[in-house]
């Protein structure tokens, strides 16, 4: 599995930088029908599976999901974005202190709290 950008959203990332250096004032009020694309979000997968990364607060891992089949479950991801029915599931805000000085926030699922 390749973890390079695919052209098409290479691209897509190139416009989006070139309008933000020529416009600094520019805002974008509508990237969130660019989260929704196939492709951004099928990426978006591998790049955190190559991550390892750990179960979100639903506590579903990368294992079930692949067993369940990847394709299914993406396209069931995309329909909640595009008709906005998504729905994150809660976690508990906590600033925890940094050696440093200062603080960071960390996110607690609600099931482990």
């Amino acid at each position: 599995m390749s973890l390079e950008t695919p052209d098409k959203i290479r691209s897509l990332q190139r416009k989006l930088y070139c309008k933000a250096k020529a416009e600094p004032a520019f805002r974008f009020y509508v990237l969130y029908d660019k989260i929704c694309r196939e492709d951004i979000l099928s990426h978006a997968y591998k790049l955190a599976r190559a991550n390892a990364g750990a179960p979100g607060v639903d506590g579903i891992t990368f294992e079930q999901i692949d067993a369940s089949g990847l394709e299914a479950w993406l396209a069931g991801l995309r329909d909640e974005l595009v008709t906005k029915t998504y729905r994150p599931d809660p976690v508990r805000r906590v600033m925890i202190p940094k050696p440093g000085g200062g603080e960071r926030p960390l996110g607690i699922p609600m099931s482990c709290a």
